[in-house]
């Protein structure tokens, strides 16, 4: 089937974009390929340029996404996501949706998508509306490029670096501009350390699954709690397992504790 019909590639490998470019050229000569980008937003810019009837757009990009651009140009084109990460656009694909490319991209799925885009094109079907899919995929990429948890704490105690393990930390407290450790040091024994980390900054690293926020100084490893006494004003005490220190529990966070 002769279709004739424009395309946009983007990817920040100028390797893999002019790979791309080859590899349509032979599974689709009649294909003029009118404009390249590096990220998510030359995409846009260069897709309002140019009006191309199909976008190939790498996932990830720095900036703004393959999914975002995708969601910025809408039903205006036929989109083709181009991934390294099949499980980005299983969903789509498993629907009927949204077509996708796996790095290194094979001749033989290049030529199935090729035939169906002469077929939308030839047919005069509109791009389909896929914002909520694209929205749901934009959420997929953002969680799976979320950095890990810290694991590790670099302390100096004297001429000392030491390494804590989040683990072996019971809490953490707030101390003008730094941070109170309380880990199990040596043989299981109650250590402290002052770090020059503020807290603030230490929660969004942390894993939100084992340590909580009890107050707005305290940061507290729920496996080190023995247990939580309710008081009389709307507060209450954490007693921890290997520790004589009490930890307050303000208003603001005692519903962590209401089935208690």
């Amino acid at each position: 089937m002769s279709v004739r019909a424009t395309a946009l590639i983007a990817d920040d490998e100028p390797l893999l974009r002019e790979a791309l470019t080859q590899q349509l050229a032979q599974a689709w000569p009649e294909l003029d390929v009118v404009a390249q980008a590096r990220n998510g937003r030359e995409a846009i810019e260069c897709f309002e340029k140019t009006r191309p009837q199909i976008c190939f757009l790498d996932v990830q990009m720095p900036g703004l996404s393959g999914v975002e651009a995708a969601r910025a140009i809408g039903r205006r084109a036929h989109l083709v996501f181009v991934t390294a990460y099949d499980h980005y656009a299983v969903q789509a694909f498993a629907q009927g949706v949204l077509d996708y490319l796996v790095k290194p991209v094979e001749a033989g799925r290049l030529t199935e998508t090729v035939t169906r885009l002469k077929e939308r094109i030839s047919a005069a079907r509109p791009a389909v509306d896929a914002d909520t899919l694209l929205q749901q995929l934009a959420a997929q990429l953002q969680r799976s490029a979320a950095p890990a948890p810290l694991r590790w704490l670099r302390a100096q105690v004297g001429q000392t670096l030491r390494l804590i393990a989040i683990d072996e930390i019971d809490y953490l407290r707030s101390d003008a501009k730094y941070t109170r450790v309380a880990w199990r040091g040596d043989a299981g024994q109650p250590a402290e350390v002052l770090i020059n980390t503020p807290l603030k900054d230490l929660i969004a690293q942390l894993d939100a699954a084992q340590f909580v926020q009890v107050h707005r100084s305290v940061v507290v490893n729920l496996r080190a709690i023995g247990h939580v006494v309710r008081g009389d004003n709307e507060t209450a005490e954490i007693h921890l397992r290997h520790r004589e220190e009490v930890l307050p529990v303000s208003r603001s966070y005692l519903h962590l504790f209401r089935q208690m």
